[in-house]
């Protein structure tokens, strides 16, 4: 198998053989570097696959980068850099490469875990400049062309987001990147989501086609939304040269009154275990891809399946490093044991933390599932317990007994019980079928959904003097939590938690209310200290990696660093 090394990015890139899905997601390898027959569908689904798949034979094996599989996959890396900084959740194991750096927000330019992110965005772009290359002129596949473009400008959008700038290219070549920044890359994105739209499928298009009819291909709902997060986002992308509020609003108007998708908000009862799944509940189960009710919701899924699409850094990621042996309805058989909630997430539900129901009594000594779901229940920690107790149906924590007694907020960061458990992400069906695996799950990770759509509109309504009320109460009423009748910064921003946390965007929001940094708002941990406490602004962005830096004269280090 050959392998072609390449200069043009990062340190140094390895670009294996390019690999393929099929329609149902298997995995086959091709060679476009040396086999001049291989198939341009193939080349095309792999634009794809490296959204939710490592490397070349599954879960580990022949990895795209040389670093840690299971840890240099897209989704994780970005998740990663989204969230453990944040509000929402700690990593419970702080031995591990670069783990406190993310707790407290104290990384450098030598820090693992942001030099993961970079490469990996960066290695998606070199396949997506390949493919754009090697189809170059071929009006046939304008479509295909137009959905790799998206692919391309989001992964530019995650550069401009976490780094305030790219090493950017749009060509197949050796030649070594140039940096583009700030204003510079917004405006870049922005006008080639304005130049791709055309050629993409209908709004909602592939969310109404079914799984087997392109259910995870990119419309121009995702360009659509896309565009209206760039924009909600221009203030902070420009440094305050352009505001353009009016283009999200515009956006998001495109998108909702298509008619195209809907919010998952009609509840199911699962035959088999008996709970009662609410509609947003089912964004994030395992049959998300099959669900009318759920796929509606999802603008743009990244494709998982517990036997074709096995990889540690999606769906798996997502369901067992928020589970520990001994919960109830666990839905896999791996309980990593690793992100927990933070304290402040869990206040974003209750008045007061202590307002949240747990259990405070540890299990008999080998109770069953059957006797620990028991003893929830009289507890009060049960996961719909809680939903309930905050009038929320979003809340989705489990407080109980399974797996040992948790806190509701720690002074110390030393195991995965140190906080709720966050059950939004499951290995389970709503139709109470059985999944492909127990082992990796078949949900597929909502990317963009729907919902962003009314709170874009609203935050950026908010921002023009508009009404935001409107939509933030579309969304509650779908949740069945009480309606607003008043709103400012914080019940914005709160409201983006409630809505979309652990959906890898968190960081992103709090630095667009000037709140990831500095002391406007702190939370439990930011900053290292249990309280929380200030941090300095230049963390809002990631520091470009020093491997980079000494390998390509073009880029230069962000402030701070």
């Amino acid at each position: 198998m050959r392998h072609i090394f390449s200069k043009s990015l990062i340190a140094v890139f390895c670009i294996g053989a390019v690999t393929a899905c099929s329609s149902d997601l298997d995995i086959s390898s091709i060679d476009p570097q040396s086999d001049a027959s291989y198939d341009i569908e193939q080349l095309f689904a792999k634009q794809y696959a490296t959204l939710g798949l490592t490397g070349q034979v599954g879960a580990a094996g022949n990895p795209d980068l040389n670093d840690d599989e299971g840890e240099s996959g897209f989704y994780r890396t970005t998740f990663n850099c989204m969230e453990l900084p944040t509000d929402e959740c700690i990593w419970a194991w702080q031995t591990d490469t670069d783990i406190p750096q993310l707790t407290n927000i104290a990384w450098n330019s030598s820090s693992k875990r942001t030099q993961w992110v970079y490469n990996r965005l960066g290695f998606d772009i070199i396949l997506y400049n390949q493919f754009l290359s090697e189809t170059d002129g071929q009006s046939e596949l304008a479509q295909q062309r137009a959905e790799v473009r998206f692919l391309r400008a989001l992964h530019y959008w995650y550069y401009l987001d976490l780094f305030h700038k790219a090493p950017f290219k749009t060509e197949y070549n050796s030649e070594l990147p140039v940096e583009k920044a700030g204003a510079e890359l917004y405006n870049w994105i922005d006008n080639e989501l304005t130049e791709l739209e055309a050629d993409l499928a209908d709004c909602g298009y592939y969310s109404n086609a079914g799984a087997s009819a392109g259910f995870g291909r990119a419309d121009k709902g995702a360009a659509w939304m896309l565009h209206a997060r760039l924009a909600l986002n221009s203030a902070v992308y420009t440094d305050g040269e352009v505001a353009d509020y009016s283009k999200a609003v515009e956006y998001c108007d495109k998108i909702i009154n298509s008619g195209a998708y809907a919010l998952s908000s009609t509840p199911v009862v699962n035959p088999t275990n008996g709970l009662t799944y609410s509609g947003y509940a089912q964004v994030f189960m395992a049959d998300n891809d099959e669900n009318t009710n759920a796929m509606r919701e999802i603008i743009l899924p990244i494709r998982q399946d517990g036997l074709s699409t096995r990889c540690y850094s999606g769906a798996n990621y997502l369901v067992s490093s928020m589970r520990i042996a001994g919960m109830p309805y666990m839905g896999t058989t791996n309980g990593w044991s690793c992100n927990f909630s933070r304290a402040a997430l869990v206040k974003k539900f209750f008045p007061t933390i202590t307002d949240c129901p747990h259990s405070t009594e540890t299990a008999p000594s080998g109770a069953t599932e059957e006797q620990i779901i028991a003893l929830d229940l009289a507890d009060g920690s049960s996961t719909a317990q809680i939903a309930a107790a905050a009038n929320d149906d979003r809340a989705l924590f489990y407080a109980g007994r399974g797996g040992g007694i948790r806190k509701l907020q720690t002074d110390i960061i030393s195991n995965f019980l140190d906080g709720l458990s966050i059950v939004k992400f499951q290995n389970i069906r709503s139709d109470g079928k059985t999944t492909h695996d127990v082992e990796f799950p078949d949900m597929d990770i909502p990317l963009i959904r729907y919902a962003e759509a009314f709170l874009t509109r609203a935050e950026a309504k908010y921002r023009l003097g508009g009404d935001a009320l409107t939509d933030l109460n579309v969304l509650r009423s779908r949740a069945n939590a009480k309606l607003l009748t008043a709103v400012d910064e914080q019940t914005l921003i709160d409201e983006w938690g409630r809505e979309f946390y652990m959906e890898g965007r968190r960081r992103s929001d709090l630095n667009r209310f000037g709140m990831f940094t500095g002391n406007k708002y702190v939370w439990d941990w930011k900053g290292g200290t249990a309280e929380g406490t200030n941090v300095d602004s230049h963390y809002r962005y990631y520091p470009i990696p020093a491997d980079d830096l000494n390998n390509n004269p073009n880029m230069t280090q962000n402030a701070g660093y």
